[in-house]
């Protein structure tokens, strides 16, 4: 990849070194002016009358994003965030007294809130896989909790947001497949990283975030239900985009996965998280994920033979997401010092991964992506406090 291109294609990277990308990373140009374009077009003309003239944008996020996930355009939602499309998703699931959800230690407490709210409303229960020595999600476990029987869902993120490891997201898939699981994968901060094909994964439904790796625009995201389990889940909510009235009483489904969408939502955010999709199909998923390997794991050595560092990640296969700690020092200290440089990190927060035996206090995440260099990195070393 021509990075400086690509850091001239970025306008942010002028004013700094962004290194929370699992946060939300800075879009690229096209992206910037689609969305601009369109919220332009809105203020001019009207808003419906401007979605109504952009319709073949609109129209075109399926298929990028279907595009960049091997999937199909009618098994993909557009839904306003990463939050949103997972909770269409698992609320879609008709669990009932005595079902099982499996999932790791990692899962993020949001998740894991909803899991006992069904737990209490519907008598579902709850067991969390255990993992390998390194924290990686042990796939013995899960076997071995899968022959159990009475599993509903195994639901698992594909990167943790707080210690830099990539579940084994292909081989749950095949574990799932093999004893006739549905599966949900959470990869809000594997899509745009990574690259990702759902049927090599394997999940039924995936949901992802537009602002973080995939570079588009806040409040956007997308939801993936594979064809073939459409028809057995029902969105826990319906509006006349997702459903059709059939009066007096009645309505009918949509045969897509736009039944998991409502008719209002942020048309010009759809069109650029499309152009984003584009963008990193364009650049090529593969190559991405090496420089972002690449980098991530360059920081990691950098910080490990700095005194009185200590580097936080877990997993056989890291990804571009980096914690560490610095003795005597306060993360969230650390964050607003690096700030005052013009250099981007943030804090881990324990009470967001409430199932992980290991939690520690705060930590400082620095998460890279293919527009920073080693210059930025340096500059992050530069700015952290010594022993």
């Amino acid at each position: 990849m021509d990075i400086a291109r690509l850091r001239t294609d970025t306008p942010g990277c002028a004013a700094v070194a962004h290194l929370n990308n699992a946060g939300a990373a800075l879009p690229p140009s096209p992206v910037i002016e689609a969305v601009n374009r369109h919220f332009a077009l809105e203020s001019t003309i009207g808003a419906y009358e401007a979605a109504e003239r952009n319709e073949a944008a609109v129209r075109h996020f399926y298929d990028a994003v279907a595009g960049l996930v091997g999937a199909s355009a009618d098994e993909i939602a557009y839904v306003e965030n990463a939050t949103r499309a997972w909770d269409m998703a698992f609320y879609s699931v008709p669990f009932a007294d005595g079902d099982r959800i499996l999932t790791t230690t990692t899962e993020y407490s949001s998740n894991a809130i909803a899991y006992q709210q069904m737990a209490a409303a519907k008598g579902a229960r709850v067991d969390v896989v255990p993992d390998e020595a390194d924290g990686t999600l042990s796939l013995d476990a899960l076997e071995a909790e899968l022959r159990k029987g009475d599993v509903r869902l195994v639901s698992l993120n594909h990167i943790p947001t707080h210690n830099g490891l990539v579940n084994p997201a292909a081989e749950v898939g095949r574990l799932c497949r093999e004893h006739g699981v549905l599966y949900l994968l959470d990869a809000c901060q594997s899509v745009g990283q990574l690259a990702i094909d759902v049927d090599e994964i394997g999940c039924d439904m995936l949901s992802a975030t537009g602002r973080k790796y995939l570079r588009g625009p806040r409040g956007t995201g997308f939801l993936y239900v594979r064809r073939d389990i459409l028809r057995t889940l029902v969105p826990p909510f319906l509006d006349l985009h997702a459903a059709t009235w059939k009066a007096p009483d009645g309505f009918e489904l949509r045969d897509d996965a736009r039944r998991f969408e409502t008719w209002e939502r942020y048309v010009a955010g759809q069109i650029g998280l499309g152009v984003a999709a584009d963008y990193a199909a364009d650049l090529g998923m593969t190559d991405i994920e090496t420089h972002v390997t690449r980098l991530a794991a360059e920081l990691r050595e950098e910080l490990a033979v700095r005194p009185g560092v200590t580097v936080l990640d877990k997993g056989a296969r890291p990804s571009g997401i980096v914690t560490f700690s610095v003795d005597g020092h306060d993360p969230a200290a650390i964050k607003a010092a690096a700030r005052e440089h013009d250099v981007n990190i943030t804090v881990t927060n324990p009470l967001s991964h409430g199932y992980d035996p290991d939690a520690r206090p705060a930590a400082v995440r620095a998460s890279v992506h293919y527009y920073n260099t080693d210059e930025e990195l340096e500059r992050l070393l530069a700015v952290l406090p010594r022993k």
